[in-house]
């Protein structure tokens, strides 16, 4: 499944959540597609990203409660990835789902009297921030890249048709001027203005033999 459809499947399941152990199983969710989203992008995604794609893979792992942990019920959503088909809409809508998280986190921790889950809070309001950190550079990354990259094909001139070069209809250069071609009966001389040269008529050839 592509990472935007598991990101939108993830905000509606935080959205629905109801109590704290529910909001905490969503706020595993979502950490787990960070993680895994940001492994893909260190391994498949563009070359400017890779880094700080690493960077998110390791800060979702860390925002990740153990397997005996009470919130993670059933397999992680994240197992389901498949590919990311955009990463620049992709990284759009994982800031705003690690934005939504870090609020419910935040309506956890203060409604909360139990110190563990407090705490628990806390850390996860630190990887979700640092994830959201690590997404913003690389939403950067992709825009100067986008920029730096010809607008155009190879060439970088977008609009220009392929044809003939020295075609001017074509999109090519106008034909370099050559010189004119002599006339019957005349050659050029040293690159000078050419001369006449008398040709005899072969009926008077004829005629004086």
């Amino acid at each position: 499944m592509d990472a935007e459809r598991l990101i939108s499947l993830s905000r509606s399941d935080l959205a629905e959540s109801r109590g704290a152990l529910d909001v905490m199983a969503s706020v595993w969710q979502a950490q787990s597609l960070a993680q895994a989203i940001g492994d893909h992008l260190a391994l498949f995604g563009p070359q400017e990203l890779k880094g700080d794609a690493r960077g998110l893979g390791e800060i979702g792992g860390r925002g990740v409660p153990g397997p005996d942990h009470p919130v993670r019920r059933g397999a992680a959503r994240a197992a389901q990835l498949s590919g990311i088909s955009d990463p620049h809409g992709a990284l759009l809508a994982l800031g705003v789902l690690l934005g939504e998280v870090g609020i419910a986190l935040v309506g956890v921790a203060c409604a909360t009297d139990e110190e563990g889950l407090y705490w628990q809070c806390i850390d996860a309001i630190d990887a979700a921030d640092e994830s959201s950190d690590r997404v913003r550079v690389m939403l950067r990354r992709l825009t100067v890249g986008d920029r730096a990259r010809p607008p155009g094909g190879a060439a970088g001139q977008p609009g220009r048709r392929a044809g003939r070069p020295g075609c001017t209809e074509c999109g090519g250069a106008p034909p370099r001027a050559s010189a004119p071609r002599p006339a019957t009966g005349e050659r050029p001389i040293d690159g000078a203005r050419p001369e006449r040269v008398d040709v005899a008529d072969p009926a008077d050839s004829a005629a004086g033999s």
